[in-house]
């Protein structure tokens, strides 16, 4: 119970040193910023599934058998890259609200499917026609930056944020007649932001004996970071 105390009392002596640390230290606080524009290379189809019946079973049988239409259609149309991912697997009893009153008819079955590609143009026309030909199922297409790509850019876009909040200083620092600044403290975001643009273009190409099926043209997206950096003089 003492050293519980020690440690309370100290962590509540901490909190004044800090505010105390900012007003009687000299300070320059600056915002370093960076930003890299590039073209979605991934490619989401979100499937969400549901089904209804008098027992789980039944429910849970028509469900399993709907996603496994769609794993052999994707199989058969032998798209170069894709991940089928299956997740947010529930049964719930199917609850009816009617004025007011409610009555329990049978259970509700959901899942929620992904297929995600990098492929473009016929492999998505493919996985569209795989989708479509699975049975009664519905689809929002997504585009955006793969992890892979955003870890790959994470040191770049860091080193480019952080000279960004350098020259941010070191104008303010001349401007104002200082003549040396060093870091006094570096505050980060944990990861990039990234940031879609609404805008997605459908082209078709066409010859002279028949137009080709659409191809999607996903406007840029924006992979942004930010750092806070504290300069002493």
């Amino acid at each position: 119970m003492k050293n519980y105390l020690t440690i309370l009392f100290a962590l509540l002596l901490a909190v004044p040193v800090f505010a105390q640390d900012n007003m009687t230290v000299p300070l320059i606080e600056v915002e370093g910023f960076s930003e890299r524009k590039i073209a979605p290379d991934e490619a989401t189809f979100q499937i969400n599934l549901e089904e209804k019946a008098m027992k789980v079973t039944d429910a849970v049988k028509v469900l399993n058998k709907k996603t496994q239409l769609l794993a052999d259609a994707l199989k058969k149309a032998k798209i170069k890259d894709y991940k089928l991912i299956a997740d947010n697997y529930a049964v719930d009893v199917n609850r009816i609200y009617r004025t007011g009153v409610s009555r329990d008819s049978g259970y509700v079955a959901r899942q929620s499917l992904r297929v995600v590609t990098s492929s473009k143009n016929e492999d998505l026309e493919k996985i569209v026609e795989a989708i479509q030909g699975a049975g009664d199922m519905s689809y929002n297409l997504n585009f955006q930056i793969s992890e892979a790509t955003q870890k790959s850019l994470e040191d770049a876009l860091l080193t480019e944020a952080l000279k960004n909040a350098e020259s941010r200083a070191q104008l303010i620092a001349q401007t104002l007649g200082i003549r040396t600044i060093k870091v006094h403290r570096v505050s980060l975001e944990s990861q990039p932001v990234t940031y879609a643009y609404s805008k997605m273009e459908m082209m078709r190409t066409s010859t002279d004996s028949a137009p080709a099926p659409p191809l999607l043209n996903p406007d840029e997206q924006s992979i942004q970071k930010r750092v806070y950096v504290k300069y002493t003089y």
